[in-house]
């Protein structure tokens, strides 16, 4: 007999992100821990797995576990550049990708994890330090999204990414414990 599965908890296993209003002093500690912390986290839940277990989806048409590592380093080097354009320029137009289709190019879906592990590391590294280097200025700041056709602060913009650490790891988790079921 088959299992029934809720399809938008699959895709959102903690839920969707919710912008706090005001965004607290806290709110912002914990998300840039958790942003410090992913690497070591991303690396724990992968780094032993067999290309088997590299190949599990975390949902019915969803990616596998080695396509959400290599979206984790595309996704994040992209947010730093972010990051770094409304920090330099005045309300930069930021330019959207194609995720879902960068995930199906040949590094993408590649079975080698170790460099998108390796570019979480790195990226990781240097957007913590330039975001505990932050004042009330810079959280400020702003880009604009084309896509979402708004504005978006960079200190939303830390939670935004802090979800999305938390968001793909329970992806991760949800493939392992799922193995046998999609």
């Amino acid at each position: 007999m088959k299992k029934h599965f809720d399809l938008e908890k699959l895709k959102f296993p903690i839920g969707k992100f919710h912008r706090p209003d005001p965004i607290t002093e806290n709110n912002l500690k914990t998300w840039i821990a958790t942003i410090e912390n992913f690497p070591s986290k991303i690396k724990k839940l992968t780094q032993e797995l067999s290309v088997e277990e590299l190949n599990w989806i975390y949902r019915p048409k969803g990616w596998c576990i080695k396509q959400v590592v290599h979206h984790c380093a595309d996704s994040h080097i992209n947010s730093f550049i972010r990051f770094k354009l409304a920090l330099t320029e005045d309300v930069p137009t930021i330019k959207p990708y194609e995720e879902a289709l960068w995930a199906e190019l040949a590094d993408g879906n590649s079975d080698t994890i170790l460099p998108s592990l390796q570019i979480i590391e790195g990226v990781h590294a240097r957007w913590i330090f330039l975001l505990k280097s932050f004042g009330e200025k810079e959280l400020k700041r702003q880009f604009f999204h084309p896509e979402h056709l708004k504005l978006a602060s960079l200190e939303e913009t830390i939670g935004v990414y802090a979800w999305h650490c938390n968001h793909h790891l329970a992806h991760i988790e949800q493939a392992l414990s799922h193995k046998d079921q999609f």
